[in-house]
Formats: structure tokens, sequence, C-alpha cells
């Protein structure tokens, strides 16, 4: 079976003096090798499959047989790396936080171990009888976190 943390620090190595960067690497029991990878700016198909070419030279299919795909970290996966949430700063989140609540919110900054978001919320003012929105600036630690998605708007 192909190692993946070896495997990882070969594709990184490949991807050294460029702007992209290893988000996920997989390797199943049936050698199906899966490595996600994302840009600071953007990552073209080209790219991708000048980058699977690479990987696919550094492997032995003598040795072992798999099935490599390499790919593009998307809009509707998750963020897992700082990286990932700092190219993102002043644009839209879904969050999932661990206590069940879904937030949609605007990344203002990024911690080691926090994101500072904003987001409008309703809230009661006394005297009258409707409710406002205010914009509400949030820290959120990691470990609160469940998952946090890339969120496009078409306005």
């Amino acid at each position: 079976m192909i190692d993946a943390a070896a495997l990882r620090g070969q594709v990184e190595a490949l991807l050294e003096g460029t702007d992209l960067f290893v988000v996920e690497v997989k390797v199943s029991l049936a050698n199906d090798i899966d490595v996600v990878v994302d840009s600071d700016t953007s990552v073209g198909i080209e790219t991708l499959a000048e980058l699977n070419r690479r990987i696919e030279q550094t492997l032995d299919r003598d040795a072992e047989d798999f099935q490599l795909t390499v790919s593009s970290a998307g809009i509707g996966q998750p963020l897992r790396l700082l990286r990932q949430y700092r190219k993102l700063i002043d644009q839209s989140l879904e969050i999932l936080l661990t206590s069940g609540v879904k937030l949609l919110a605007v990344l203002r900054e990024v911690r080691e171990d926090a994101l500072v978001v904003e987001y409008p919320e309703k809230v009661s003012v006394e005297g009258k009888k409707r409710k406002e929105t205010i914009t509400v600036r949030r820290e959120i630690p990691f470990p609160e976190i469940k998952t946090a998605c890339e969120y496009l708007t078409f306005k």
C-alpha cells in the first residue's frame, strides 16, 4: 500500500516555488489516491493535469497498481487549513458550530486559534415594537467550529 504521509511530502516538494499547497492526501486500501490542492489565487485545469502527470512519475506502477485523482478544493468543501481561511478574508462563510448553530458571516480576521467574523443579527430594542438589525462582530475559537465553507452569493 502507498504511504499517504510519504506521498504528501513528495507532492509538497513538487509544489515548492508555486502558490499551490496541499490540502489533503488520502490513500484507500485499494490504492485509490486522492490529492486535493488549493492556491492563494486560483487553480486551473491545466495545472491540475500537469501536477497529476508529475505525481504519477514519482510513483512506480510496476511495484503497486493505483488510481490517482488530483483535484482542487471546491467551494462546497469544508476549509481545513489556516491558509485557506486567510485567502477568504472579507468573503462570506457558512459556519456550522459544534452547538448546531449555523452562521452566514463575513470573515474579517484569521488568528492561530480563532476566526473573527461579522454577521447581521436582529435584536429587540427597548421602547420599539420591531427588532432592529445590528452587525455583530464575534470571535469563534476553532474547537467550536464543526465545518466552515466558502459561501457564494449571486446578487
